[in-house]
């Protein structure tokens, strides 16, 4: 599965004149409304901005972490504002972290668009290669994309209880960094653990300089695994765990879905348990105690 492009093959298609649609999706967690400041000043010539909060997330709740999806209606409009239809290519691309891009990528293989593509380097590599940048911002689209809702990509809190509880069989893999995953270190989410039975699989290690891995350096990563078996990965609210969703399909795994809510979502309920180290299962209540 070929799930991205180079800044010199995205730069002949406009050079070229051809198809293809361009969304930038930079953000900062710590600053929101960096991502679309810095579009404002450059960008990759036709490229429309997407933004992590308003635009590839529904709004927080008590329950559904703090990047629930987005209502899909909304997400339709603003898709088709951006010039996306289901015929067209399109490359998103992120300052050149790869996460905020991978979000907006599950989310259009999720509403069933067939060619979507991350752009190797992001933004970071665009400019430093000297490519064309400007900041001009595209007249609004109107386009039109049929939402195809790929439900088996998806796995909810009931799926994972399940899995917890041993009702249904699936590896766990919490896609965060180890400290965060052990318990060690929690910066966001107001529990530190994780998912009962889940494993560790840093998203950052889908990546190299920025790059997505190939095909074979992405079946390392993941050679102990079958790949005919269930597998839901997770982050912290469904944003770094894009990229091991990625990672997972180009490897060849057939049955991978992403747990939107992932752990904010997970400890917002008083009931489920978490997991400390790599065997101690912890119930919230005491945890808080």
């Amino acid at each position: 599965m070929q799930a991205a492009v180079s800044a010199e093959w995205l730069l002949e298609q406009i050079e070229l004149n051809r198809k293809v649609t361009i969304l930038d999706c930079r953000f900062e967690l710590s600053s929101p409304d960096s991502g679309v400041q810095s579009y404002k000043k450059a960008h990759i010539p036709g490229a429309h901005y997407l933004h992590l909060n308003d635009d590839l997330s529904g709004e927080a709740q008590t329950h559904g972490g703090r990047h629930p999806l987005p209502d899909l209606v909304r997400l339709k409009q603003k898709l088709e504002r951006s010039g996306v239809s289901n015929d067209i290519p399109v490359v998103v691309y992120d300052q050149g972290e790869g996460a905020f891009a991978a979000r907006a990528w599950w989310l259009l293989k999720y509403t069933g668009h067939e060619q979507v593509y991350l752009l190797n380097g992001g933004f970071k590599e665009w400019s430093d290669k000297q490519y064309p940048e400007t900041d001009v911002i595209p007249e609004k689209q109107n386009t039109v994309f049929n939402v195809n809702v790929q439900s088996d990509i998806v796995a909810d809190r009931k799926e994972v209880e399940d899995v917890v509880h041993g009702k249904q069989s699936a590896c766990l893999i919490d896609s965060r960094d180890y400290t965060r995953y052990i318990g060690d270190h929690e910066p966001i989410d107001r529990v530190p653990g994780h998912i009962p039975g889940a494993i560790n699989n840093e998203w950052v290690n889908s990546f190299k300089n920025g790059w997505l891995l190939d095909t074979e350096e992405q079946s390392k990563r993941f050679s102990e695994w079958d790949k005919k078996q269930p597998l839901i990965v997770y982050c912290g609210s469904g944003v770094t765990a894009c990229p091991n969703f990625i990672a997972l399909k180009m490897a060849g795994f057939s049955n991978v879905k992403l747990y939107p809510g992932s752990y904010s979502d997970w400890v917002s309920y008083d009931d489920h348990e978490i997991e400390l180290g790599d065997a101690t299962h912890i119930p919230q209540k005491k945890q808080q105690d």
